[in-house]
């Protein structure tokens, strides 16, 4: 504390109840093929649904990686997704003009944006997009108004079809809604030809003939939105007029929803004028409010409406079109299937510890170069995940898995995989029901197995075995692609591949808890390692409060003090046996000091799971003490 230089009363706070925090060990993290949604960019899934809304529903080409992920979220509910897409072939839907690829919002703000595709982009990749169609009213005639040069129409009961005198139908568009008659009986528009208007359900009313009454048309969205545009309260303010609009975003061919014409979103009384703000101050501004708040589509250029993007002043005219503006999206393509680059620039959003916390990295089924980075370049340089893998769908998806290889399948994959403790390799893919599809599907299992992790963890403890009986059993399994045999799982457990077996009454469980570790160790078990990243980045973060502290008695003792309960905590816990925390003289030595260096040394005794039981039944003469026999049969 500083000196005092004259009277009075100095007061200081000193805090010393730094703890060991909790970490978190339940974060999955998976790059994948999805159909929609955000690309390159790290987004994190709760849920299925969740996932469901952010990427869309599987098709034949996602299923395997939407799966994972979703199997995943079957046990936790953390999940780090980053979509992937072949940048070269992929693109978004565009309102005309020629297509293009903008992945995620930082690419959008960093795009020159080009009037001539039209007023709107689809927000992401993919042929989803097309589904999409933007209809803005831009003013009260738009809204609805009166047909007054249609001379006269005919129309018979129960007939789809209205006929006109004239051709001068130009005012009327598909969806439109007509009333039609003198009850204005509605009906909407389904296509228009010359001087016949088809409609979407045939009239109910009347026969009319050479009716000649102004004929009333109606927005088709005039029932969604109960209001016609005019002048927003702020531009009336300020002497401006007409620069209200409104704008329905729809999901016209139904491939979003399943209905087509779904209304998706609707933006109600939004303005064209950038300074347009509600009563509670909120910005009105078309363009920022589609940027911020639609989940489908980006503004691209200004709707067709005089001075639009131009400031509410006094005396700001905004013309007032009679027509709607209404564009169907087009242009939109999934691509190609991403390649082994396209998942490795994925796999790179979790690179780093200090960007994202994970714990579990999921696989996709890319095959084994995106495995390999993974386990390299992900799970190695980090320290604190594992890689969470299957074998490839030509291994265990086909008639080997019945000719007797797939074990041998199998093995061949984990031998192009390099040892590493922070690696898990299952044995197969399982049968799974496609509940958005009402088909099935053959699925990797690693996002199970990963899962199965987590259900540990939050049953449990992370220093726990996943596998057995007790907590290692597989949801949702039709079949399995392979179900190893007594001998294929010594096979395959001796290459440290961890078996999934379905047995007969007792359902499919994860029985093995190997990691990819070559070396006999400690550290080829799961249970093992994930007990030392928990260790780890909780006594890490910790000891971060002890930079730039002096390295003497004192802080050495406070550290050893912080450390020694958590261990406590974790041995009562049943996750280690024993520990040793030395952080003294005898490892911070002058030298050490001098090196502006602190060195604390912890030794860890860790549990270890049962993989074997060895029971010994032995019969005895009648006659014998057991005193004499028992140790003697081992």
């Amino acid at each position: 504390m500083a000196f005092q230089v004259s009277p009075g009363v100095n007061v200081s706070e000193i805090d010393l109840t730094t703890v060991v925090p909790a970490v978190s060990t339940t974060d999955g993290a998976i790059a994948g093929h999805f159909a929609w949604g955000p690309a390159d960019q790290r987004v994190l899934v709760s849920s299925e649904d969740v996932l469901v809304q952010t990427f869309s529903k599987p098709n034949a080409n996602t299923a395997d990686d939407f799966f994972t992920a979703a199997n995943f979220l079957s046990y936790g509910n953390s999940l780090y997704v980053v979509r992937v897409v072949d940048t070269a072939t992929a693109k978004n839907a565009v309102a005309g003009g020629t297509a293009r690829i903008i992945q995620n919002e930082d690419e959008y703000d960093a795009a020159t944006l080009s009037g001539s595709n039209g007023e709107w982009l689809a927000k992401y990749p993919g042929q989803l997009g097309n589904s999409l169609k933007v209809s803005v009213c831009p003013s009260s005639d738009a809204f609805q108004s009166s047909v007054t040069n249609l001379t006269n129409y005919s129309i018979t009961r129960n007939n789809s079809n209205v006929v006109f005198s004239n051709t001068a139908t130009t005012n009327i568009i598909a969806g439109d809604i007509l009333l039609l008659g003198p009850d204005r009986e509605a009906r909407k528009v389904s296509s228009i030809n010359g001087s016949t208007i088809t409609l979407t359900a045939p009239y109910g009313g009347n026969t009319v003939s050479a009716y000649t009454t102004s004929l009333t048309r109606r927005w088709e969205h005039y029932s969604t939105v109960d209001v016609a545009p005019t002048t927003t309260q702020y531009a009336t303010s300020v002497g401006a007029s007409g620069d209200e609009i409104h704008i329905i975003v729809e999901d016209e061919d139904g491939a979003i929803t399943g209905t087509p014409k779904t209304v998706l979103e609707v933006f109600k009384s939004v303005s064209v004028a950038p300074d347009a703000k509600d009563t509670q101050g909120n910005n009105l501004y078309y363009k920022d409010v589609i940027n911020n708040q639609s989940q489908w589509i980006w503004w691209n250029s200004h709707i067709g409406k005089s001075n639009a993007g131009t400031r509410a002043d006094l005396g700001t005219t905004y013309s007032t079109p009679s027509a709607l503006i209404v564009d169907s999206l087009t242009g939109g393509l999934d691509g190609t299937s991403p390649g082994d680059d396209d998942y490795i620039r994925g796999y790179n959003k979790f690179a780093s510890a200090e960007d994202v916390d994970i714990s579990l990295v999921l696989g996709s089924a890319s095959g084994q170069t995106s495995a390999v980075h993974i386990i390299n370049n992900i799970a190695e340089s980090r320290k604190d995940c594992i890689a969470v893998l299957s074998p490839l769908r030509a291994d265990v998806v086909n008639n080997n898995a019945y000719a007797g290889k797939a074990a041998d399948d199998v093995v061949t994959f984990r031998n192009l995989l390099p040892s590493s403790s922070y690696a898990v390799l299952d044995s197969g893919w399982k049968y799974q029901y496609d509940k958005y599809n009402d088909t099935y599907r053959y699925v990797p299992l690693n996002g199970d197995t990963a899962g199965l992790m987590v259900q540990t963890d939050l049953t449990r403890d992370p220093w726990f075995s996943p596998a057995g009986f007790n907590r290692g059993n597989v949801k949702s399994v039709i079949k399995l692609s392979f179900n190893p045999n007594k001998a294929e799982r010594d096979l395959l457990y001796k290459n440290g591949i961890n078996p999934v077996v379905t047995f007969p009454g007792q359902g499919t469980v994860l029985f093995g808890d190997k990691t990819l570790l070559a070396q006999p160790s400690a550290f080829d078990r799961i249970n093992v390692r994930r007990l030392f990243i928990v260790l780890e980045k909780a006594i890490s973060t910790a000891a971060k409060f002890t930079l730039f502290e002096f390295n003497d008695d004192f802080t050495r003792s406070q550290f050893k003090n912080l450390v020694e309960p958590f261990l406590r905590d974790v041995q009562g816990r049943r996750g280690i046996t024993d520990f040793q925390v030395v952080v003294d003289g005898t490892n911070n030595t002058g030298e050490v000091i001098d090196r502006n260096e602190f060195v604390g040394d912890i030794y860890i005794k860790p549990a270890r799971s049962i993989n074997f039981i060895q029971l010994n039944f032995v019969a005895v003469r009648t006659g014998v003490d057991f005193t004499e026999v028992v140790g003697q049969f081992g």
